[in-house]
């Protein structure tokens, strides 16, 4: 999705720094535009690495007007099933890596008065799935993290967009989608393998088209109110409105339990 997004941009007569951890995966661009297509190696849990990055980025470009934070895996798999040495570095690359990139970002833009920061979330990153249990936390922590830094940033005219993708047409069910090497048999007949099911049945062909998504983003860099959240494709946000009809429903159901822990009203004085 990341090189979608990149070549649709360059597309469009704009100058792109692109990262990558394996410089090869956008050596095409390069060569199909060698005077605004730049690129960066860069490991996105490498501090050190992102400020450098940045900053030759700022100086090259005369600054970053949209930041694009798309790295990132998934992890497939129960819960119980999945060991700290499988998800934490996932969460490095999803949550700790997109906000360093963020904060790095942050000071030229804010200099400026201006600029967009879309972080690429998920449909699950709302609503969570079976055998997701730790990508869903990791896309939960950037929509959360993403709400607040919206209301932080918003005063120096810096717009900030969840993009929550649905089923996209790239090869996140197969390179991007580890497995946890030590499988609990009870959960082969569960709902996450329900889930793994699904994701292979579908991968290549996926409704979602990345360029399509590339465009939608573009578009979004140019309305003067862009949304927190974006939902794309018709699977995300069917699903979505359905989560939150579901949520409204179950607030409604137990209000009078959560209104039930307030204290007493103090006797009225004589």
């Amino acid at each position: 999705m990341g090189l979608a997004i990149a070549e649709t941009v360059l597309e469009h007569g704009n100058v792109a720094v692109m990262t990558a951890l394996n410089p090869a995966n956008v050596a095409g661009l390069r060569e199909r535009f060698p005077n605004t297509a730049i690129c960066h190696q860069l490991d996105i849990t490498d501090g050190g690495s992102i400020k450098r990055v940045v900053d030759a980025a700022e100086t090259m470009t005369k600054g970053i007007d949209v930041l694009v934070n798309n790295a990132g895996y998934g992890i497939l798999g129960a819960a119980e099933e999945t060991t700290p040495a499988e998800y934490r570095p996932m969460f490095e690359v999803n949550f700790f890596g997109l906000a360093e990139v963020t904060r790095a970002v942050l000071p030229g833009m804010r200099k400026r008065r201006r600029g967009h920061i879309f972080n690429t979330s998920s449909s699950g990153g709302y609503a969570a799935s079976p055998g997701f249990a730790f990508y869903a936390a990791s896309k939960f922590a950037v929509e959360g993290f993403s709400d607040a830094l919206a209301q932080e940033v918003a005063a120096f005219g810096i717009n900030v967009t969840i993009v929550e993708p649905g089923s996209t047409r790239t090869n996140f069910a197969g390179s991007s989608l580890k497995r946890p090497l030590n499988p609990i048999p009870d959960y082969e007949q569960s709902a996450v393998s329900l889930t793994a099911t699904r994701m292979t049945a579908r991968d290549g062909a996926q409704p979602g088209d990345p360029k399509r998504l590339a465009k939608a983003l573009i578009q979004l860099t140019d309305e003067k109110n862009p949304p927190l959240r974006i939902p794309l494709g018709e699977d995300a946000i069917d699903r979505l409105e359905k989560r939150v009809a579901t949520q409204a429903a179950e607030f409604q159901k137990w209000r009078s339990l959560s209104l039930s822990i307030a204290f007493d009203s103090p006797a009225n004085p004589v």
